[in-house]
């Protein structure tokens, strides 16, 4: 079986990284640092996963429902869109894609 590429789950990995090192350059925050680079590690690495087999959602899936309560629950208490409003949507948005992904693949008997 052919596998295409999880540019989407790379690109998330990207923002989660990226949003963990400016949240240490603007405030220093060496938690943000270190959430980033776990989260998005683990991204990453959920990433290539589905790029190798499309049906091995479940680091991404992990990941990305881990970071939508996680920061879906920031974003209900402070009202702040940077970072928790857009970390808690991007990662809305990778469960749902995740799940459609799931709900169209052909089951096997």
């Amino acid at each position: 079986m052919s596998a295409s590429t999880d540019w989407a789950g790379y690109g998330y990995a990207v923002l989660i990284t990226s949003g963990g090192i400016m949240g240490y350059v603007k405030a220093g925050s060496v938690p943000s640092l270190a959430a980033g680079l776990l989260f998005g590690g683990l991204a990453g690495f959920g990433a290539y996963q589905v790029s190798q087999n499309p049906e091995n959602i479940w680091v991404s899936l992990a990941t990305s429902g881990t970071l939508a309560g996680i920061m879906g629950g920031r974003f209900f208490k402070s009202k702040k869109l940077v970072p928790a409003g857009i970390i808690a949507g991007a990662s809305l948005l990778m469960v749902g894609k995740l799940g459609v992904g799931m709900l169209q693949k052909p089951h096997k008997p």
